[in-house]
């Protein structure tokens, strides 16, 4: 395959596996970029990237500027407080004036879903990548996931993948889940009755409403961040149930298989979602998911912006 069907990056469920397969080959030797003493290739030289981030960000702003600047190409972040947001510009004007001054790539984050694909309607010319939407998706979290379980466990195909907590209002967890069902892995999910959306069955994965039968023999355990800033009230009777009925202890993790793989988007809040010691046992690979969203990134940077 030569590339990606689409211009701009906004969900895995409208890619095909060979498009995801692409990307997680692509990312390889990215990461071979950046164990270099100077952490520097001009394959994107020119090109100008503009991150704009509507949600708060540390780790996907900071990995796709990172990116960038390890392909050489120039980066731009802008804060809508900081910009004519606050002066009344609405997002549309935003984005064309981006383009008219040169970008070349569009990275956003919105609290609104389907905000990056109205942007790729309104650019003619500048690439769109959704850094998340809402609740819709997070296509390169979803990459970047696929991408650590299949270096840590070396195939993607028959996995037993459990993904537990909030998935109501978790992007990563839709992206994941498509991602995970293309590539040949079997998909549980598992939270509270109220942090459980419609449709999941639909999607590919098996629903369960208790933790301990979802971790039973799987590969791989994702736990989400519990995401406090969109609960609404009444879906938690409180963060100590919560944690009581759902939280990731050593003793639930042993009921997975011995070498399991533990995963987290982050930020992690300790004690809620994890138990503060998973967060650097030896099965927990969340660091390097962090260093392996940069290459991933740096991948699908290429793709789209056409490095040579």
């Amino acid at each position: 395959m030569a590339g990606l069907a689409a211009r701009h990056l906004l969900g895995l469920a409208e890619m095909e596996a060979e498009e995801i397969n692409l990307v997680l080959e692509t990312a390889r030797p990215m990461a071979g970029v950046m164990e270099r003493p100077i952490k520097k290739v001009p394959t994107l030289r020119g090109k100008v990237l503009v991150t704009l981030f509507y949600e708060p960000s540390t780790r996907t702003r900071v990995s796709f500027e990172l990116a960038a600047k390890y392909m050489g190409a120039d980066t731009v972040s802008i804060a809508p407080a900081t910009s004519s947001v606050v002066k009344g510009e609405n997002l549309r004007d935003t984005v064309q004036t981006l383009e008219a001054l040169g970008a070349d790539m569009v990275v956003v984050r919105h609290q609104t879903a389907g905000v990056p694909g109205q942007l790729a309607g309104w650019l003619s010319r500048t690439v769109v990548v959704n850094a998340g939407d809402g609740m819709h998706e997070h296509p390169t979290q979803g990459l970047l996931d696929l991408f650590t379980i299949r270096e840590e466990k070396g195939r993607l195909v028959g996995l037993e993948v459990a993904i537990i907590g909030d998935i109501l209002h978790s992007r990563v967890a839709r992206s994941d889940i498509w991602g995970l069902t293309k590539m040949g892995a079997r998909v549980r999910v598992a939270g509270p009755a109220t942090l459980l959306p419609p449709g999941l069955e639909k999607m590919g994965a098996q629903v369960y409403h208790r933790l301990e039968p979802a971790l039973e023999g799987a590969d791989v355990v994702i736990a989400l961040r519990l995401q406090q800033e969109r609960q609404r009230q009444g879906l938690l009777p409180s963060l100590r149930e919560y944690a009581a009925s759902f939280g990731l202890t050593p003793g639930r993790l042993a009921l997975a298989k011995p070498d399991v793989l533990l995963m987290h988007p982050g930020p992690v809040n300790r004690g809620v979602e994890l138990a503060a010691e998973l967060v650097d046992a030896p099965c927990s690979a969340i660091n390097r998911q962090v260093t392996n969203g940069v290459a991933v990134r740096m991948a699908v940077l290429y793709l789209l912006l056409g490095g040579g």
